[in-house]
């Protein structure tokens, strides 16, 4: 593992993987919060398109665009030093190969290392672009928030045999179409464990068990601050410590310890 001072690179997480050590995440979209997760020792930082919910106020994520995206990239990758800087590429962004190889291009030009998209199978011909481009790709399985409305809402996915076994195959599809990390989002933690050791590339979960490579929340879930009920798969870290940082960096240990989350975050 490299020096904690080194900035992280996307083979060092596959490396964790391999060595079993907790990879830990946290979502940011400024450059204040992206500098206390990355002095805290956090692996990954995601500006997540949840920017839509817990900054702008929307109902969904839906309403986020490429411009919203590039413009919080820039704002946290003033701020991050260490840890790897993903983004979101938000609804509409990547329908096809071209327009996602567009979009993915300026969301690196203002910061970040990596791209997330969600979606499986039917994303496979779009990650093998953009990896062809050399632009790394981070899948996301599972709950789909950009599909919220198809589906029927924040529900957990993969419950049944059928369903769990298509999860499963989509993550494989996408992991051989190149993609260098797999988020899980509520799905069993069953499931999600299936996964991980099916898989090269390590998984992070979000609601998925204790079993996946690392874990990601959103900040301001983890802080107690999101407005209306806290997702059952959080924790406030910040209960209980006199500030910000100290919660950071107890997330940190206590995902690193393998102490969160418990049976009591998962599905």
């Amino acid at each position: 593992m490299p020096d904690a001072l080194k900035a992280l690179t996307i083979p060092d997480l596959a490396e964790m993987k391999a060595n079993d050590k907790k990879i830990v995440a946290l979502t940011a979209y400024d450059a204040s919060f992206a500098r206390i997760l990355d002095e805290a020792g956090v692996d990954l930082v995601l500006v997540g398109d949840s920017l839509g919910m817990v900054v702008q106020g929307q109902p969904t994520t839906l309403p986020v665009t490429l411009s919203d995206m590039v413009y919080h990239t820039r704002c946290a990758a003033r701020g991050v030093r260490r840890a790897i800087l993903a983004v979101d590429m938000p609804f509409a962004s990547y329908s096809g190969p071209a327009q996602a190889i567009d979009s993915a291009a300026r969301l690196i030009r203002a910061g970040a290392h990596m791209v997330k998209l969600e979606g499986g199978q039917k994303r496979a011909e779009t990650v093998r672009a953009l990896v062809e481009q050399s632009i790394p790709v981070c899948g996301h399985l599972g709950l789909l928030p950009q599909s919220v409305h198809q589906v029927g809402g924040y529900l957990v996915q993969g419950k049944d045999e059928k369903a769990a076994q298509a999860i499963l195959q989509d993550a494989i599809v996408l992991q051989e179409a190149g993609a260098s990390l797999l988020v899980l989002e509520c799905v069993p933690a069953t499931l999600a464990a299936e996964i991980t050791a099916a898989l090269d590339i390590p998984t992070i979960g979000i609601g998925a068990g204790p079993d996946c490579s690392g874990q990601i929340l959103v900040l301001y879930d983890m802080l107690g601050i999101t407005p209306g009920k806290r997702p059952r798969f959080s924790r406030n870290f910040l209960q209980g410590v006199e500030d910000i940082p100290s919660a950071i960096r107890a997330y940190v240990e206590d995902v690193r310890a393998g102490r969160f989350p418990t049976s009591e975050h998962s599905f």
